[in-house]
C-alpha cells in the first residue's frame, strides 16, 4: 500500500514509518523539513506545511491512505505564532481536501482522549473539530485517541520533570491528575493496523497497562535517577492564579489553558487496545521502560 505520513518526523512519526516500512508498504512522508529527518533508507520525503494546502497536495498523489499525525503538544503554550485550531483543525481540514483531490481512499487520524469541539481547552476543541472534519469527509478512516505516549525522544516525562524538582516538589492539586500513558512502541504497531479497511468508520480509545497519577509518574521519573520525591499539594485555586498570570509571558511555557488540561483525567473509559488482538498484560509499564520498580 502507498502511505503518506504527515508529521512523519515527530516522535511517533518515525516509529510508525518504521513500522510500516518494516511491513512492506511503500511510504512518503511529508513534514515541513524531512530531509534532516532518521528515517529507513526506501522512505520518500515530501516537503509541506499542512496550515498551506498548496504546499502539500503533490504529495497526495497516487496514494493509498495517509496517516494524520501533524500535531502540537497540549503539554506546553504553542510557540511561534501556532494555535491549535490552525494546525489540528485548519491542517485536517486541508489534507482532506488535498487527498479528496488525489482519491486517497482513507485517513487515519491522530486525535486525543477527551476530543470535544466544545470542550475546556483549545487543544481539546481542535481535536473534537477535527473528528468532525473527517468523519464528514468522502474519505474511509480511523480515529485513534490516545492517552499521553511515552519512550525515547518523548516529552511526557520531560514534562512532568519541569514542572517538579527532586526530593521535594509541590503540584497543583497534589498531583492528582491521572494518566494512562502508553509506550510508543506498543502504540504504532496498532496505528499501523489501522490502515487497514477492518477498521474503516472506527474511533479507538488507546491506554497503557495502568493508571498513573502525575505524582506517580514524578516519583518515578525521579527514581530513575536514584532520587526520592515528596509531593506537595498547591491548590487548584492557586495554581488557576499562576499559569493564567503566565499566560501573556513567552518564555514561560506553561498557561491557562495548561491548568485547564490539569483538570481533566486522561484516562479511557474503554481500553481498545483488544480491537488490535493485544491486552494490558501485553503492554510495558513506564516502569519497566524507566528501569524502576514501582
Amino acid at each position: 500500500m502507498n502511505i503518506l505520513v504527515a508529521g512523519g518526523t515527530g516522535f511517533i512519526g518515525t516509529n510508525l514509518v518504521a513500522e510500516l516500512d518494516d511491513r512492506g508498504h511503500d511510504v512518503t512522508v511529508l513534514a515541513r523539513d524531512p530531509d534532516d529527518a532518521d528515517l529507513p533508507a526506501g522512505v520518500e520525503r515530501a516537503k509541506g506545511d499542512v496550515t498551506d494546502v498548496d504546499s502539500i497536495e503533490a504529495a497526495f498523489e497516487d496514494q493509498d491512505a495517509v496517516v494524520n499525525l501533524v500535531s502540537l503538544s497540549p503539554l506546553f503554550k504553542p510557540s511561534g505564532g501556532a494555535s491549535h485550531m490552525a494546525v489540528h483543525l485548519g491542517g485536517t481540514q486541508n489534507v482532506i481536501e488535498a487527498a479528496e483531490r488525489h482519491g486517497v481512499r482513507k485517513i487515519v487520524q491522530m486525535s486525543a482522549l477527551g476530543a470535544d469541539p466544545d470542550g475546556p481547552t483549545e487543544y481539546i476543541r481542535a481535536k473534537g473539530q477535527a473528528e468532525q472534519v473527517v468523519e464528514d469527509s468522502g474519505l474511509a478512516y480511523t480515529t485513534f485517541r490516545p492517552s499521553v505516549v511515552f519512550g525515547d525522544g518523548g516529552e511526557f516525562v520531560g514534562f512532568t520533570k519541569k514542572l517538579t524538582t527532586p526530593y521535594v516538589t509541590a503540584l497543583p492539586g497534589g498531583g492528582k491528575t491521572r494518566f494512562q500513558p502508553i509506550w510508543v512502541g506498543d502504540l504504532v504497531p496498532i496505528l499501523a493496523d489501522g490502515v487497514d479497511e477492518d477498521h474503516d468508520g472506527e474511533t479507538y480509545e488507546i491506554g497503557g497497562p495502568e493508571v498513573l497519577t502525575m505524582a506517580d509518574v514524578a516519583k518515578l521519573a525521579y527514581r530513575a535517577e536514584g532520587k526520592s520525591l515528596t509531593v506537595l499539594p498547591v491548590p487548584m485555586a492557586l495554581s488557576k492564579l499562576g499559569l493564567t498570570a503566565a499566560d501573556p509571558i513567552p518564555f514561560v511555557p506553561f498557561g491557562a489553558d495548561q491548568f485547564r488540561s490539569l483538570k481533566m483525567d486522561n484516562t479511557v473509559a474503554h481500553n481498545d487496545i483488544d480491537a488490535f488482538g493485544v491486552e494490558a498484560a501485553d503492554l510495558t509499564t513506564l516502569a519497566a521502560y524507566l528501569g524502576v520498580e514501582k
